[in-house]
């Protein structure tokens, strides 16, 4: 009697194959396919993100940085301002100082606990749909959730720095802390060393990775196209560093 070869099926991805992207990448990609199933894993990874934004608030940290700042306004204001304005002014000046420092507090805390998830879920969104148009352009069928799953598993990346980033506060009891290059300039000073950021430069390789064994892209092109978006994401980092200096 006469059976049929039965197609092998592809294991559904899941949450759980997620840590698959920090040890065998190409595995984890092999199994991607066109359809919502990394909704999950990207829900938990906006998650975590958020869970670790509200431990960086629970540290104090940040609260204690914002009171100190304040509290150098108050000194500078008081020492220039003392003798030449009324104290009824000057009262009224200390105390919009600190209104301004409680709302500070409040935009940081919004900032690591709401912003950044959405800011990892925005990066995704526009990551996957400039690689669409790119892929349309090569001539082969863009498959948008196979894109999506791409840049979702990759991002499992800037999980792992969200973490190094939390475990270096507690450790130096500051919110000064990034894992860009920037550590390794002068304190204080700008420097296009704090754009180059080796997660990122491992989420590029990722997802370049990804591009290649799902046959979006080939290989030439999969470099490329990282490459050239992985300079313009860094140019717009140096931008954000001496815009906000």
């Amino acid at each position: 009697m006469n059976q049929e070869p039965t197609e092998r099926v592809k294991p559904m991805l899941g949450v759980r194959h997620a840590m698959l992207v920090y040890a065998a990448p190409r595995s984890l990609f092999a199994r991607v396919e066109d359809t919502g199933a990394y909704g999950w894993a990207l829900a938990t990874l906006l998650a975590l993100v958020m869970l670790i934004g509200y431990a960086e608030v629970q540290t104090g940290l940040i609260d204690q940085t914002v009171e100190q700042r304040t509290e150098e306004s108050l000194a500078e204001l008081e020492k220039t301002q003392a003798h030449l304005i009324e104290r009824v002014e000057l009262r009224d000046r200390m105390e919009e100082i600190r209104k301004q420092g409680e709302f500070n507090k409040l935009i940081t805390r919004l900032l690591r606990v709401v912003v950044a998830p959405v800011q990892v879920l925005a990066s995704f969104l526009l990551i996957a749909s400039v690689l669409y148009a790119i892929v349309a352009l090569t001539g082969r069928k863009p498959e948008y959730h196979t894109l999506m799953s791409i840049c979702v598993y990759a991002g499992f990346i800037e999980l792992l720095a969200y973490i190094i980033r939390l475990g270096m506060m507690l450790s130096y009891r500051t919110i000064n802390v990034d894992t860009s290059l920037g550590l390794l300039a002068a304190p204080g000073k700008p420097s296009a060393l704090a754009a180059i950021d080796p997660f990122r430069i491992w989420f590029w390789v990722l997802v370049a990775i990804g591009l290649i064994v799902t046959r979006q892209l080939s290989r030439r092109m999969a470099v490329a196209s990282c490459a050239v978006m992985a300079i313009l994401a860094t140019a717009a980092r140096v931008g954000l560093v001496y815009a906000g200096s």
